[in-house]
């Protein structure tokens, strides 16, 4: 865990949502496949499933990013298509309830928000998706808002966090997430970024720049409770 004493308590923490607060594969996996045998089913697809890392090494990308990688041949119809089942299928997968969070994920969220600090979603995902996430496990009502690419049609996760700052009037956040575009995010805007190398979906590189890194969720605590106070 990168060390806090060079950093300042924030007015609030801003949360990805895939592969920081939320165990992704446990969810994306099987509706991946699912998404798959309807796309054949359909006559919009032929061959094989792609391989799965090329869909988990995407995951902090936007839909249409990642399905450009995922097949790259398709057309932007099917990818549309695909946008659609994969929804479908994940709020499915929701419902039935074998998904999962991280480990110390809603008991270091229920601390934080006894501490004073606001806490918000900044996903590159889809509206549903994210909200179900956060309704699915519980900590919906933790959160002072959840924003998604998906819901505000942002290019890029800088300019959601640039949003939601601006719309809670905030000035002082971290950006807590494991993916280079939550470092970006939080770097550009004038922020803290804080990366999460637990979830094992990015490269080596992937965290550089970030003020601390934390190899579990409820490290959390500890840098704040060691950072300075805000002037």
């Amino acid at each position: 865990m990168g060390k806090a004493g060079h950093l300042s308590k924030p007015q609030a923490m801003v949360f990805d949502m895939d592969g920081t607060l939320f165990k992704t594969e446990t969810l994306l996996l099987p509706a991946y496949y699912q998404v798959f045998d309807r796309l054949r089913e359909e006559g919009l697809y032929k061959g094989e499933t792609p391989p799965e890392e090329r869909i988990l090494g995407s995951l902090g990308m936007l839909l249409e990013e990642i399905w450009k990688i995922v097949m790259p041949d398709e057309d932007l119809a099917v990818h549309r298509r695909a946008d659609e089942l994969l929804l479908e299928m994940e709020l499915k997968g929701l419902k039935e309830e074998n998904t999962e969070l991280y480990p110390q994920v809603a008991k270091t969220l229920h601390r934080l928000k006894e501490r004073g600090v606001a806490l918000f979603v900044a996903s590159n995902g889809l509206e549903h998706y994210v909200k179900g996430i956060a309704e699915a496990h519980g900590i919906a009502s933790l959160l002072g808002g959840l924003y998604s690419a998906g819901e505000y049609q942002t290019r890029s996760k800088v300019d959601l966090l640039h949003l939601l700052m601006d719309r809670h009037h905030l000035d002082h956040v971290w950006m807590v997430g494991d993916r280079s575009s939550d470092v970006e995010a939080g770097k550009k805007n004038g922020q803290t970024a804080i990366g999460c190398n637990y979830a094992g979906f990015g490269n080596e590189d992937e965290l550089k720049g970030a003020d601390a890194v934390i190899t579990s969720f409820d490290q959390l605590l500890s840098l704040y409770d060691q950072a300075e106070a805000a002037e």
